[in-house]
């Protein structure tokens, strides 16, 4: 009965919805593997040797400086950066393999590395799209609303930045006003809005402390929240994502570095290449992050597909896609760092592609072993749009995965043979004691699908997934509850962004 019960917990019926509870999700399969240890070793030194002999274009002065610093060579006049070899594996060998990502409420804290799974919301898409209002620039009240639906889903374990970008807002200060809503909206951990800039980083810091309690001092000691910074493929990184590297390590705060490396325009078309080139690209990240604050953490950031030879358009779920991300998570455990990747489809609607594409896409991150899963609910065409309806289905295949990474248990009591003998050769077990025992935990409820025969679904009103998941996430919206805050944390994160605006408007 003690089992039972535990498995009872599992439902959490908020909303009217039959949940998951939120809790760490752990991976207790073996990854898939599709490199060899030979192959890890080729696509490692290939990587040296493109930062060696070709090296990377850093346009940030300071960031070169410190580069300078701790041995590199540096080329003035064309911002060209060359590693040494040697130097890039001092820096990166014995990188912290985990971090704890630290939520408003304690209680919803994640541990980013090793066998540990964490969800978090699409961010980035200037659009918003639902059944309703179609696709549209995404507005402030609508990220509020995202938000708060993201916030109902246990299965989502972090935002992930607000779900898209508050076109109403100006784009100067529209990076704080984010930070206010998820932190404001949502108990749950966070993942930093926009950090390309010094000031811009800054601001996400000080808020960050606001929120938390904690001075910066405090926080540097505390590898809290991952600063996601993409290098520019092929082998550059800008002014402003240096900078923004540079404030979070400065912190002492998790830096992951993402090359969007897309093979047939910004890497070569062989996978391998690509691997290699994206290799090089993460560990010129990791040495600046080292070069700033040695020991600070590093994720390794995956976001390789492969385009559209017929139109230069990004492909997304694919099965380079998938291919890459299972290669990626294995070199990222070469490292022992934590391993970040995505959920990602092409489509422009929550349609039958954009499920079987987000499903290869998750497929590959969860049998990859990925540790934190950026845009792993509400993601649309190619990233451009951040859908409501997709969060939903999104959710819905996220929660089935974690099902699926419940162990099968192997016991006298599994093994149920006192089912079997009550029901005998030619019956059924709906009415048998066993099952009767079990029928408030047998299996999974699920959002979104609809488990009925044709007949009666259709006289049941006849709706898509897409339909009902319209109709969930404004049940979810309705029902939702602003989880408590304490209002001195309120006031103080306003009155900070009112004096950041002013300054930032008065110059």
């Amino acid at each position: 009965m003690a089992r039972r019960s535990a498995r009872r917990e599992r439902r959490d019926r908020s909303a009217g919805l039959e949940q998951m509870p939120f809790r760490q999700l752990k991976n207790p399969y073996s990854p898939i593997e599709v490199l060899s240890q030979d192959q890890i070793e080729a696509i490692h030194h290939a990587s040296l040797r493109i930062l060696k002999e070709i090296g990377m274009r850093v346009m940030d002065p300071d960031s070169r400086r410190r580069l300078k610093d701790v041995g590199c060579e540096v080329n003035e006049s064309n911002e060209r950066v060359r590693f040494d070899p040697a130097l890039v594996t001092e820096l990166v060998t014995d990188l912290p393999p985990e971090y704890t990502s630290i939520a408003r409420n304690r209680d919803k804290d994640m541990v980013v590395g090793g066998n540990n799974i964490v969800f978090s919301t699409v961010v980035g898409p200037s659009f918003v799209s639902d059944l309703d209002r179609g696709r549209r620039p995404g507005t402030y009240d609508e990220l509020c609303d995202f938000i708060k639906v993201a916030h109902s889903l246990n299965i989502i374990h972090q935002d992930g930045g607000g779900g898209f970008e508050p076109m109403d807002l100006p784009p100067e200060s529209r990076h704080m006003d984010m930070m206010y809503a998820q932190i404001t909206l949502s108990d749950k951990g966070w993942q930093p809005c926009w950090l390309n800039s010094r000031s811009r980083a800054t601001d996400v810091l000080e808020m960050t402390c606001i929120a938390l309690g904690l001075s910066r001092d405090e926080l540097s000691e505390i590898p809290t929240i991952s600063a996601g910074v993409n290098t520019n493929s092929p082998l550059l990184l800008d002014s402003e994502l240096a900078e923004g590297l540079v404030v979070m390590a400065e912190a002492g705060q998790p830096v992951d570095i993402t090359p969007f490396t897309m093979a047939g325009a910004m890497s070569p078309v062989p996978l391998a290449g690509t691997l290699a080139q994206q290799n090089a690209e993460v560990l010129a990240g990791f040495v600046l992050v080292q070069a700033v604050r040695r020991g600070c953490p590093c994720v390794y950031g995956h976001f390789s597909t492969n385009v559209d030879m017929k139109t230069g358009s990004p492909a997304f779920g694919t099965p380079e896609y998938t291919k890459t991300t299972l290669a990626s998570a294995q070199m990222a455990r070469f490292y022992g760092v934590p391993f970040r990747s995505s959920n990602t489809t092409a489509s422009p609607v929550a349609d039958a592609q954009s499920a079987y594409e987000s499903e290869m896409s998750i497929w590959g991150t969860v049998m990859g072993h990925t540790n934190l899963v950026l845009h792993a609910a509400g993601w649309l065409e190619g990233g451009l749009t951040a859908s409501f309806e997709k969060l939903i289905l999104d959710a819905e295949m996220l929660q089935l995965i974690a099902g699926v990474l419940e162990p099968i248990e192997v016991n006298e009591s599994t093994l149920a043979f006192g089912a079997v003998e009550e029901v005998g050769p030619g019956g059924h077990f709906f009415a048998a004691a066993d099952t009767l025992a079990r029928y408030e935990t047998a299996f999974y409820a699920p959002l979104v699908s609809d488990w009925r025969n044709f007949e009666t679904w259709e006289e049941d009103g006849a709706k898509t997934a897409t339909d009902r998941a319209n109709n969930i996430w404004k049940q979810l919206l309705a029902d939702y509850e602003k989880p408590p805050i304490d209002a001195a944390i309120e006031e103080e994160l306003q009155a900070y962004m009112a004096k950041r605006k002013e300054e930032l408007f008065r110059s």
